[in-house]
């Protein structure tokens, strides 16, 4: 099976699962991933969801072998990367990424792709199209300026430079560094933490936070504002503010 899936509390885990190819991303993969993603997504039961790989590596990129010999006509009309790997763009729930060892090329793109990126010590990025004379186009060339500016985004897409985990942190490309042995357990950690708050607040909150990407200044404002009356409408907006006046810890019914 390209990925397993395991259901941990209200914390959906979901592990790349070609070892021997260090989890390159090939289809069939990238479909079994989609799957799970949407799966979780539907699940009431799920607050949160995290992808991870193995300890040599989260992804090691696209897999190349399978890719060698295909034409402009065969990816433009199979709508290859577009057809399965933008999938996560569909997930409202908070989707983080638990980097361990190499996330090469479209590794570091799903990882980009996410909302949180937990990376241990081990973990690489980069983005080493340019050595085989083809560009980042799974999000690569437009996330990774969004997330660490474009001087450092032309200086990883240009000579192909890799970050280890400090400097990836550095730049804003992960959100924390934790130590190899730890990664599953602070990212599930994570997970928990965050499964836990209101599943109506949490997807408010993505949604507002990826439009601050996609849009102006004055029309993300609007689209916050509009967000924050909405929790008005919350059964655990009024819960949460009455619990905090009660001294006591809200219990959150997802509604």
């Amino acid at each position: 099976m390209p990925v397993l899936t395991e259901v941990i509390g209200r914390v959906g885990l979901i592990t790349l699962n070609r070892p021997q190819q260090l989890n390159a991303l090939n289809d069939a993969l990238m479909d079994a991933l989609g799957a799970a993603l949407l799966a979780f997504d539907a699940d009431a039961a799920i607050g949160a969801i995290v992808i991870t790989g193995g300890e040599r590596a989260f992804a090691a990129g696209a897999d190349i072998a399978v890719m060698a010999t295909w034409t402009y006509m065969d990816v433009f009309s199979s709508e290859f990367i577009t057809r399965n790997w933008e999938t996560i763009r569909r997930v409202r729930k908070p989707v983080i990424a638990a980097v361990a060892g190499y996330a090469m090329g479209g590794g570091c793109e799903l990882a980009l792709a996410c909302d949180i990126v937990v990376a241990a010590r081990s973990a690489r990025f980069a983005l080493p199209e340019v050595k085989l004379a083809m560009l980042p186009g799974a999000g690569g060339t437009q996330r990774l300026p969004r997330a660490i500016g474009k001087a450092k985004a032309m200086d990883m897409c240009l000579s192909a430079r890799t970050l280890d985990a400090d400097e990836a942190d550095r730049y804003g490309l992960v959100s924390r560094v934790v130590p190899d042995e730890r990664l599953r357990e602070d990212t599930l950690a994570l997970a928990t933490q965050i499964a836990g708050y209101s599943l109506p607040a949490l997807m408010a909150i993505k949604e507002s936070v990826n439009r601050a990407h996609e849009s102006s200044l004055g029309e993300g404002i609007w689209f916050e504002r509009r967000q924050l009356h909405a929790r008005f409408a919350s059964e655990d907006a009024h819960e949460g503010m009455q619990a905090f006046l009660d001294k006591r810890k809200p219990v959150f019914r997802h509604r």
